[in-house]
This record gives structure tokens, C-alpha cells and sequence, in this order.
């Protein structure tokens, strides 16, 4: 049994050779580039499952690859965001991603408001600007530019 091809069928797209030698990336993290560079025009609609089968690879090495991706500054938090959100993403501790969750209900909270809570809970003010830091570090503040603001006022 033979497939065909037809001119419909066929893409092009140009990916930088760069990506082969940047020491940084392995096979996964240059096949999800690749794959999300033969989508741009609807890379943002791709699910990170998508990702994982076109590339030939698990959903946890898809979301390794991205992870990568971003370090490399290849792909933007934003997208990696949009395609597995905030609680599929490993490097956040339960800390961070309750703290965010709750940031985004409250987008008007103060600082001294949130290191408050930590009344409310089993974690001190440290607890609290760590779960911070690592938001910032990881490019949560960029859809939260108001906590962003608050943090570094003080």
C-alpha cells in the first residue's frame, strides 16, 4: 500500500540549522522546535499531546523539550503556558502553583496581603517569596505584571 502525496498535502517551512548545535539540546527538545516551527501559524492551537505525537515522543519528554526550549530562549513562556498550564509544569513547587492560582483570583492583592496568609496556612513568609521567586524565574510574572510591580517595589 502506497501514499500519496498531493501539493496540498505538502508544507514548507525553514527552520535555523542553529538549533543542531546548541549543546543544550537533545533530540527532543530539536524535534518539538522542529515541530512547532512547521505549525506557526497554528503552533498556539497544538496541545502539548499533539507536540508529543508528531514528535515522537512521550508527553513528559514534550514538556522536558519545551522546558529546554525556553531556557534556550527559542519559544516564549507564553506559549508553553497556553499548552500545558500552570500545574502540568514540574518545575513550580505546589507552593508556587496554589500562590499563583490564588494571584490570578486576586490580581489586586498586596504584598503584605499575601505574606499575611501565610497566617492562614502552614507556610511562613518565606515559604511565600520563594513560591514567588520561582514564578518570576520561570516567566509567570509576564501574565501578572502587576504582582511583577508589587514584588519589586519592596
Amino acid at each position: 500500500m502506497t501514499t500519496e502525496i498531493t501539493p496540498s498535502d505538502l508544507r514548507n517551512f525553514t527552520v535555523s540549522t542553529e538549533i543542531f548545535f546548541k549543546p543544550n539540546l537533545d533530540i527532543y527538545a530539536q524535534m518539538t522546535y522542529i515541530v512547532l516551527s512547521s505549525s506557526t501559524s497554528d503552533a498556539a492551537s497544538l496541545t502539548i499531546d499533539e507536540v508529543a505525537k508528531k514528535g515522537r515522543m512521550t508527553t513528559k519528554q514534550a514538556v522536558k523539550s519545551m522546558q529546554t526550549l525556553i531556557q534556550e530562549k527559542l519559544i516564549p513562556h507564553k506559549l508553553f503556558r497556553k499548552m500545558i498550564g500552570e500545574f502540568q509544569d514540574d518545575r513550580l513547587s505546589w507552593a508556587a502553583k496554589g500562590l499563583l492560582t490564588y494571584c490570578k483570583e486576586h490580581r489586586n492583592i498586596t504584598l503584605s496581603e499575601l505574606l499575611n496568609l501565610s497566617d492562614q496556612s502552614s507556610e511562613d513568609e518565606n515559604s511565600i517569596r520563594k513560591a514567588l521567586a520561582e514564578l518570576e524565574m520561570y516567566g509567570y510574572f509576564e501574565e501578572l505584571p502587576e504582582l511583577r510591580k508589587l514584588v519589586h517595589s519592596q
